[in-house]
């Protein structure tokens, strides 16, 4: 299981994400351009010594980390799917995407994608953290799948 993030923007929610792959044995794929300076310093506050425990890698733009999926079904979590993930079925070889904070993705990435999901939420709201939202879509599809640490 791999998380994807489409540029994103703030150091912290990358940091979180990396700490979450790292406690549940998740790849973490970084889609540039980032909307930070890359830098140990401010993505280990957030994600401390677990970035050591995550296998990170970074692309220089979606185009690239295309070319890495081979059979893996990339599927994007937007607010503009009326399909929940609970109701999704999630396979072992899947990689989750996440756009950026301000923007989501572009619609030619969305349409690239092999499935759409969406976390539901209360109608209020405009849309969940970054880091929230790859926590709760990442132990839905490990416990679907049965990849469950521990």
């Amino acid at each position: 299981m791999r998380i994807a993030l489409f540029e994103p923007e703030i150091a912290g929610n990358v940091g979180a994400v990396l700490r979450l792959a790292a406690c549940m044995g998740a790849d973490v794929d970084l889609i540039e351009p980032m909307g930070f300076e890359w830098d140990d310093r401010r993505v280990r506050r957030t994600a401390m010594d677990y970035i050591d425990h995550v296998a990170v890698t970074r692309h220089c733009d979606f185009a690239a980390f295309k070319e890495t999926i081979g059979a893996g079904r990339l599927v994007l979590f937007t607010t503009k799917s009326s399909e929940s993930a609970y109701a999704f079925e999630f396979a072992p070889g899947d990689i989750l995407l996440f756009g950026k904070e301000s923007a989501g993705v572009p619609l030619a990435v969305a349409d690239s994608c092999d499935a759409r999901v969406r976390l539901p939420m209360r109608p209020q709201v405009r849309s969940m953290n970054l880091a929230t939202s790859a926590a709760l879509a990442l132990g839905e599809a490990l416990r679907q799948t049965g990849g469950l640490p521990g």
